[in-house]
């Protein structure tokens, strides 16, 4: 079935018909499949695209964590899941043997961000934070699909000043993240769905990297320096 005859299935309305059960569930499998191989295709391209800067940021992680640094998060809408999905990754690693990191979602305190939208805006709600919390020697992780996100922007330009690492994940051209960051990874893809399935498998390769780059310093990943066992 060609991609005009699955539109015309599902969305017969726009044609002058109504909708007929059988064509309807062809056109609805047709659907599942080509929207999984098209996030297979993402996921390969990024992967093989990606997986040198993917290790750099890595590297850049463990040396935070190595220095007693901690790592934070930010992300709007449906990014600021990932956001605070990471740092869970980190703080509370489900894999046995993998220690406690910690890791700071900017996204999880609503009265501050409520509080920073109100009074001066919303470009700032992870400025504050991070002027508040952050410390030389820290990472800074930013979710954005297009990569134009101004709060993030603006967040990462004040990470630049503090001497804090940072890390940006987009999708499409990297947007104007490309330049603001130190590590930069870019989903190629135009879809947002596609960009934020990737971004998942990607932050959870991210996790496992940096923890492997930290295996011969667990000794050392006790409470106070930077880890929790």
């Amino acid at each position: 079935m060609s991609k005009e005859s699955d539109l015309r299935a599902l969305y017969p309305f726009l044609h002058g018909q109504a909708q007929d059960p059988v064509r309807m569930e062809a056109a609805l499998l047709s659907s599942v499949a080509e929207k999984a191989r098209d996030s297979r295709r993402t996921n390969e391209a990024f992967f093989a695209e990606q997986s040198g800067p993917l290790i750099a940021a890595a590297r850049a992680i463990a040396a935070t964590y190595r220095a007693n640094g901690r790592l934070f998060s930010m992300g709007n809408g449906g990014s600021s899941c990932d956001a605070a999905h990471v740092a869970v990754e980190f703080a509370h690693p489900v894999t046995a043997g993998r220690p406690a990191l910690s890791a700071v979602s900017l996204v999880a305190d609503l009265a501050m961000i409520s509080a920073v939208a109100n009074d001066i805006g919303f470009e700032h709600i992870f400025v504050r934070q991070l002027v508040a919390l952050g410390r030389r020697g820290d990472a800074l992780v930013g979710f954005s699909t297009s990569g134009n996100s101004a709060n993030l922007i603006a967040a990462f330009a004040k990470a630049r000043e503090l001497g804090i690492v940072t890390i940006g994940f987009a999708g499409g051209d990297g947007g104007r993240m490309k330049s603001a960051v130190d590590h930069s990874l870019i989903v190629p893809s135009a879809s947002i769905h596609r960009v934020q399935e990737c971004h998942v498998a990607a932050y959870h390769v991210l996790w496992d990297l940096v923890h492997t780059l930290l295996a011969d310093d667990r000794g050392s990943a006790q409470p106070g320096n930077g880890a929790a066992a």
